[in-house]
C-alpha cells in the first residue's frame, strides 16, 4: 500500500509541475490551494479524450457568454480531429462531423451555419447540425471559404475555384501557373492560389500564393473586376502573411493586417504589415532584427485584430538577440492605435508565450486563446480559455482541447 501511495503522490506532484508550465502565467501571483486544485482538475481533463455532448465541470456561465456559436477542431480519441460547436452559453458542446479521417480544414456559413470541410481528399458539405452530409468535390481540395452572404464557396483546386451553392456550378477563376512539364510528366508549379477569407463587404478575396524557389505571399482578388492585387515587393528576404495568426481584414475591407517574417531563423520575430487592398501599398511596423542598423531588439507581434472602434489588438513581445532566448520569453496582450505603436497599452498581466492561436470577439471585448499544454510547435490546438480585454475578469475555461477556431452565425 505504501508503494502505491508514494506513486500516487509522485504523479500528483508531476501534474502540478506540468500545470505550472502549461497555463498562461500571471507575473508575481501565487495560487491558492483551491485554485491549484481546480487547475490540476483541468489538466486531467486536458489529458483525457474529448467526449461529444458531455458536460464539463466549469463555472456557471451566462446564456450569452459568447456573441455567436464557436466552432473548433477537437479530438474525440486524441487522434482523429473532428469539428465541434460550442453554444453561446460557453458550455454546451456538440460534435458535428464523424469522418474516418481527420478534418483538414473547414468553414462555416454565417447565414445558416452550413459546414464546408475537407477530409479524406474530399470537399464535403453538411447542414448546421452535421446532417445531410454530401460530397461536393471528390478530389484534392484546400481551404473552403464561404462568402458573407452564404451563396458562394471558394476553395483551392488547380487554382482559385468558386462554387455556386444554389446552382451547383463551379468556375476556375484563377488557374495555377505551371512551367513546362518535367521529363516524367510532372508539372512544375510557378504560382498557386488558395483562398484565405472574403472581405467583410464580400467584394474581395484574400488569397495565399505559393511559389517554387521564391517566398510565398498573399494577394487580394477583386471579384467584380477579376483582378489580382499583389502587395509591393520588398528588398529584404521577408514576406507576409503566413506567420503568427494573420492575415485579418479591416472592418471596412480597405486593407488587411498580417505578420511578416522568415521561416529559416532560430528566433521568433515579426513585422506587422498593413496592406492596402486597392493598390498593394504596405506599411511595415516593427523593424526586422535581420536588417542593417538593427540594435538586436527582436519584436514579435502575434494574432493582430483591428476592432470596429479603430484600435488594433494583438499580442506582443520584445527581447534581445543576445539574451539567450530562442523564443519570446514574455508575450503580452496589448491594444494600440492602428499603427501598432501609438498608445500601446498592456491589457493583462498573463504571459501567453504558449499560445497556439487566438480568436478575438467581433467587438474585441475578449479573446479566446488556445494554449498548448507544452512547448511544442506541431500541435493542432490546446486548452481553450476566454480572456476579457478589460483585464478585470479572471479567465473562463471553455474546453480541454481545440484549434482552428471560427465564429458561427
Amino acid at each position: 500500500m505504501k508503494k502505491h501511495l508514494r506513486a500516487a503522490v509522485a504523479f500528483f506532484v508531476l501534474i502540478v509541475v506540468l500545470v505550472a508550465c502549461a497555463s498562461p502565467i500571471r507575473v508575481g501571483e501565487t495560487q491558492s490551494s483551491d485554485q491549484m486544485a481546480t487547475t490540476v482538475a483541468m489538466t486531467f481533463q486536458a489529458l483525457a479524450p474529448e467526449i461529444a455532448g458531455t458536460s464539463t465541470n466549469v463555472p456557471e456561465a451566462s446564456t450569452s457568454l459568447l456573441p455567436h456559436s464557436l466552432y473548433f477542431v477537437g479530438n474525440s480519441d486524441q487522434a482523429n480531429y473532428q469539428i465541434f460547436r460550442m453554444e453561446r452559453d460557453g458550455k454546451t458542446k456538440t460534435q458535428l462531423t464523424f469522418e474516418s479521417m481527420s478534418v483538414d480544414d473547414y468553414d462555416i456559413s454565417l447565414v445558416d451555419g452550413s459546414i464546408a470541410y475537407v477530409a479524406n481528399n474530399q470537399l464535403l458539405l453538411a447542414n448546421a447540425d452535421g446532417s445531410n452530409r454530401r460530397i461536393l468535390v471528390d478530389a484534392r481540395v484546400t481551404s473552403p471559404v464561404f462568402s458573407p452572404d452564404g451563396k458562394m464557396l471558394a476553395y483551392g483546386h488547380d487554382g482559385l475555384t468558386l462554387f455556386n451553392l444554389s446552382t451547383g456550378a463551379s468556375s476556375l477563376v484563377i488557374p495555377n501557373q505551371y512551367g513546362e512539364p518535367l521529363p516524367n510528366g510532372a508539372l512544375f508549379p510557378i504560382e498557386t492560389y488558395e483562398p484565405v477569407s472574403y472581405s467583410p463587404d464580400g467584394t474581395k478575396l484574400l488569397l495565399a500564393l505559393g511559389h517554387w524557389e521564391v517566398a510565398p505571399s498573399h494577394a487580394v482578388y477583386h471579384l467584380n473586376t477579376n483582378t489580382l492585387i499583389k502587395y509591393e515587393q520588398v528588398d529584404d528576404y521577408i514576406y507576409c502573411c503566413s506567420f503568427h495568426g494573420g492575415p485579418v481584414w479591416a472592418p471596412d475591407s480597405s486593407n488587411f493586417y498580417g505578420v511578416a517574417s522568415v521561416h529559416d531563423t532560430a528566433y521568433q520575430f515579426g513585422e506587422l504589415w498593413r496592406v492596402d487592398a486597392q493598390n498593394g501599398g504596405l506599411s511595415r511596423i516593427f523593424k526586422s532584427p535581420l536588417g542593417e542598423g538593427s540594435d538586436g531588439t527582436i519584436p514579435l507581434p502575434v494574432e493582430p485584430y483591428l476592432a470596429p472602434d479603430g484600435r488594433l489588438y494583438f499580442f506582443f513581445s520584445t527581447y534581445q538577440m543576445d539574451s539567450g532566448f530562442m523564443d519570446a520569453p514574455d508575450l503580452k496582450m496589448v491594444r494600440s492605435a492602428p499603427n501598432g505603436v501609438t498608445d500601446r497599452t498592456v491589457l493583462r498581466d498573463e504571459n501567453f508565450v504558449l499560445m497556439q492561436e487566438a480568436l478575438w470577439a467581433p467587438d474585441a471585448s475578449f479573446v479566446i486563446v488556445s494554449t498548448r499544454p507544452e512547448r511544442r510547435w506541431d500541435q493542432v490546438g490546446g486548452v481553450l480559455e476566454l480572456y476579457s480585454t478589460d483585464g478585470q475578469k479572471d479567465a473562463i475555461w471553455l474546453a480541454p482541447y481545440g484549434g482552428k477556431m471560427k465564429w458561427g452565425p
